[in-house]
């Protein structure tokens, strides 16, 4: 827990309106992956055909399109920022890996391992100064 609060002091201490708008930025991109999830079920059904036999196709389809939904919703506003990441990255992780078992698509894959190293950056950074998560501990 010690090393949480070393964490967000530093980030607190430099946190910059850029880092807050890459973070919402990443946040918007998450949100609108799940609703174009939700609304083309084929299309994901269709990406995770390569690993369709490790994992139920069903299981995998009904935490992808949810979990970028509300974690792209909970990044933008800077809520519960580092859960909503941790819930991304084996999304995230499983992207990358669909593209070396499947058919390589350079586009997707540079798109996913970008998506991913922001996310590894969010996870150790926070959610940063402004925040719903700054403004609830100031609360307090």
């Amino acid at each position: 827990m010690g090393y949480i609060k070393t964490l967000n002091k530093w980030a607190n201490a430099h946190t910059y309106y850029p880092l807050d708008l890459l973070r919402v930025s990443l946040g918007i991109f998450l949100f609108y992956k799940g609703v174009y999830f939700m609304s083309n079920l084929n299309i994901l059904i269709d990406l995770i055909e390569p690993v369709k036999s490790v994992a139920g196709d069903m299981l995998v389809v009904h935490y992808i399109a949810p979990a970028h939904f509300v974690g792209g919703f909970l990044i933008v506003f800077g809520l519960l920022t580092r859960w909503a990441i941790i819930a991304q990255l084996p999304i995230l992780i499983g992207a990358v890996i669909i593209n070396f078992v499947g058919e390589m698509n350079t586009g997707n894959l540079i798109l996913s391992l970008s998506v991913l190293a922001v996310c590894i950056f969010f996870l150790f950074y926070g959610s940063g100064k402004h925040s719903v998560d700054k403004y609830l501990k100031m609360q307090q």
